[in-house]
C-alpha cells in the first residue's frame, strides 16, 4: 500500500494514513484522489484492523483540490461530465466521491486529526471520517462556490447527519472560511484539542482495546440510522456535470485567478 501522495502504516490494528504533499498543503491532485480511494479499499480488506487515523503532514490537513487539476479539466469538459455521472459498476460513488466516502464505508471507526486549512475537497474528506478532532487554529470551508461549483465529493452522504440544512446551505453558498470553534458549534468538528494527532492516537488505542465486534457494530449503527446516504451521490454528479465548464463557472475561475469581481451572465 505505497504511494507518493500518502504515508501509510498499520501497527497493532491501527492504520495511520497521512496526506504526504506538505509542499502543496496536501492539495488533492489526480494522484491523491487515486491513492486515497485505493488506500481505503485496501484497508477495508485488512484483517485485524481496529481503527484508522487520517491526518495531513506539514502546515495543514488539506487546502482542497489542486488548482492545476482544476485547470486541466478545461480541455476535456464533455469527457469529464460523462465521467462524473458514470460511477464504476456496482459503486454509488464516482472517482471524485469515492476517495472521501470510502472512509465512511470502512467497517472500523475512522478518526481524522485536523489542523490548518481544511478546505473544499479536504473538508469533504474530513467528513468521511467518523470522528473529527481539530486544533483551535484549524480553518474550515465548503469552498467550491469560490470556483463556481457545488460540493460534489460525497457531501450529500456525509454532511446531513451532522448539521442543519440552512447552516449547510449558507456555507455552501458563501464559501465562508470558519474557525474551529464555529465549526464545532455547527457540528462539523467533534471537539477541539490542542494536539489533534496525539489525541487521535490515544482515541484509536482506546477503541482498539474494546470488543472489535462492538466497535464495528456501533459504527454501522450510526452510519445506517443517521441521515445521509448513497442516494444523493447521483444528484451531486448530475448537478455538477451541468455546471462544470459552463460560461459562468469558467468566469468564476477566471475572476478568482485574476483577483477581480466576476461578471456573470
Amino acid at each position: 500500500m505505497t504511494s507518493d501522495r500518502l504515508a501509510i502504516t498499520v501497527e497493532h490494528g491501527i492504520a495511520e494514513v497521512a496526506l504526504a504533499r506538505p509542499e502543496k498543503l496536501n492539495a488533492m491532485d489526480a494522484e491523491m484522489f487515486a491513492a486515497l480511494s485505493d488506500a481505503g479499499t485496501r484497508l477495508a480488506e485488512t484483517e485485524g484492523l481496529r481503527a484508522v487515523i487520517l491526518y495531513g503532514q506539514g502546515n495543514g490537513f488539506c487546502a482542497g483540490i489542486d488548482t492545476a487539476l482544476l485547470m486541466s479539466f478545461a480541455g476535456r469538459i464533455d469527457e469529464l461530465r460523462a465521467e462524473i455521472v458514470s460511477p464504476p459498476p456496482g459503486r454509488a460513488a464516482n472517482r471524485f466521491q469515492h476517495p472521501c466516502t470510502v472512509w465512511a464505508d470502512l467497517p472500523v471507526p475512522v478518526i481524522v486529526a485536523l489542523h490548518g486549512p481544511v478546505f473544499g475537497a479536504g473538508l469533504q474528506l474530513a467528513l468521511g471520517a467518523d470522528i473529527r478532532l481539530a486544533a483551535p487554529e484549524a480553518r474550515l470551508s465548503i469552498m467550491e462556490a469560490k470556483w463556481g461549483l457545488i460540493p460534489d465529493m460525497g457531501l450529500t452522504k456525509l454532511l446531513p447527519g451532522l448539521m442543519r440544512a440552512d447552516q449547510a446551505l449558507e456555507l455552501m453558498l458563501t464559501a465562508r472560511v470558519i474557525d474551529a470553534t464555529e465549526a464545532a458549534s455547527l457540528g462539523l468538528v467533534t471537539r477541539l484539542v490542542n494536539e489533534p494527532l496525539t489525541e487521535a492516537r490515544a482515541l484509536a488505542r482506546a477503541i482498539a482495546a474494546r470488543n472489535p465486534e462492538a466497535a464495528r457494530g456501533a459504527k454501522e449503527l450510526v452510519r445506517q440510522c443517521w441521515p445521509g446516504g448513497d442516494a444523493g451521490l447521483a444528484l451531486e454528479a448530475r448537478l455538477q456535470a451541468a455546471i462544470i465548464g459552463s460560461a459562468n463557472q469558467i468566469e468564476a475561475v477566471m475572476a478568482e485567478m485574476q483577483k477581480r469581481p466576476p461578471r456573470f451572465t
